[in-house]
């Protein structure tokens, strides 16, 4: 009977799942010591959350298997509803999930920031119901929140809440999932953004990753006149993963995604880790790598967002036989001595880059105001301490409930049902050894 019983609750315990994704210096790393690289597709089918239809997961994930994926991105999720089976499918097929944590009420707005508590919990809330799942390989704390230079007086509100969301991964005891931003590809002010949020000596308040949303290589181009040299030159002393967590310019068409071989190819794969194509879905952007609608090309406003996936061609098909040929194997975690240092934090230049150096961040609730923006601007001193909000702000919302558990209790209900599965399934072995 003991013996039934054991069986039954090993079949009912999670499978043990694809070793989890760290950053250690400026490579990720899975948890078995091999370096990885990322080859991505952003997946988003509806405006609110595509890790929510299992049975839509379940297609999309076998098919981007033959294409040689490993990882998605996905822009919004709703913290309520259940991903199980969504999260399941992509992990059997080796795919792992970059996830932002903002939603169209809570990003950071370039103009105007702010980093308050009500942010933080929604964050949190996302964080908490999708840190189980091991294939979950990163967060985004923005995406493209500074666009021109006048912005990057939000860019210390980037940077603060990376590091709140980084204490509160921490303080949960969650494992160390790597925090990061997505960046637009604006010439003048990406080297000093890229430089600003992986700077300073205080490693818990600098970014654990940077990614550039980028379409510079149309066509048929090379390293040298698509301009990804540059980047590449920029990024060759940078201290932490950089990788494109957008690219695949669609101008001309077809896309021959001729970039994949400078990404992962000898130009590039020993400073970047990787790239996410833009996208899954073929929408009226014709973008899409796959059509849920076989119409699609005589009535392109007339896109379906669920269905039998059917690939593009040529464009599934080009990037299939590009990714085939791509393979880095780079470091194991064991022989990898990280050696680079922090960038320097640049300064003040009017109209580029309007913040001074390492100024001291806002604190959690810490309005954007004119005294504020003279701080960030200046470098003089530290950022005006808000009203009633101490350096202890956010040790304390921390220090309090679960985000998750403010609203629903359904909010987590399904990831816990993984909480501690390699202790459940250790457990469960040793009652067998016993009996």
């Amino acid at each position: 009977m003991l013996f039934t019983t054991i069986l039954a609750a090993l079949a009912a315990a999670p499978a043990l799942a694809l070793p989890t994704i760290e950053a250690k210096g400026a490579k990720f790393f899975t948890s078995d010591g091999d370096q990885w690289y990322i080859k991505g597709v952003a997946y988003q089918l509806t405006p609110d959350d595509p890790l929510a239809q299992g049975e839509q997961c379940q297609l999309d994930a076998s098919l981007m298997k033959t294409l040689g994926a490993n990882a998605i991105r996905v822009y919004h999720v709703d913290p309520e509803a259940d991903h199980d089976a969504c999260m399941s499918a992509f992990s059997d097929a080796g795919i792992y999930v970059f996830l932002d944590l903002d939603t169209f009420s809570t990003y950071i707005l370039p103009d105007n920031p702010s980093w308050n508590d009500t942010q933080l919990k929604a964050y949190g809330q996302v964080m908490d119901v999708f840190h189980n799942y091991d294939n979950v390989a990163g967060f985004f704390v923005g995406n493209e929140v500074l666009t021109t230079g006048a912005n990057s007086i939000a860019a210390p509100y980037v940077k603060a809440a990376a590091r709140d969301m980084k204490a509160y991964r921490d303080s949960k005891g969650y494992r160390n999932i790597p925090i990061g931003y997505s960046a637009a590809d604006i010439a003048s002010l990406r080297p000093n953004l890229q430089n600003y949020l992986a700077c300073g000596s205080n490693t818990s308040e600098s970014l654990d990753f940077f990614s550039l949303n980028a379409y510079e290589w149309c066509g048929t181009s090379t390293f040298e006149t698509s301009g990804y040299s540059q980047l590449q030159k920029n990024a060759t002393d940078y201290n932490i993963p950089i990788f494109f967590s957008e690219t695949g310019c669609n101008q001309p068409m077809p896309r021959n995604f001729g970039d994949q071989s400078a990404i992962l190819g000898p130009d590039m794969a020993d400073t970047w880790s990787g790239a996410i194509v833009y996208e899954w879905i073929q929408e009226a952007n014709e973008y899409g790598l796959i059509s849920y609608n076989p119409s699609f090309d005589t009535d392109p406003a007339n896109f379906a967002v669920s269905g039998t996936p059917t690939p593009r061609s040529p464009d599934f098909d080009n990037l299939k036989s590009q990714w085939a040929t791509l393979s880095p194997t780079g470091f194991k975690a064991a022989d990898y001595k990280p050696s680079l240092t922090p960038p320097p934090c640049p300064s003040f230049t009017s109209a580029l880059w309007e913040v001074n150096r390492d100024v001291a961040l806002p604190t959690l609730n810490q309005k954007f105001d004119a005294s504020v923006s003279s701080a960030i601007k200046s470098g003089s001193g530290a950022v005006p301490t808000a009203t009633g909000t101490g350096g202890s702000a956010v040790a304390e919302s921390i220090g309090g409930s679960s985000p998750s558990s403010s609203g629903s209790s359904s909010s987590s209900s399904s990831a816990q049902q993984v909480i501690g599965a390699n202790s459940l399934f250790y457990t469960i072995l040793s009652l067998v050894f016993l009996w």
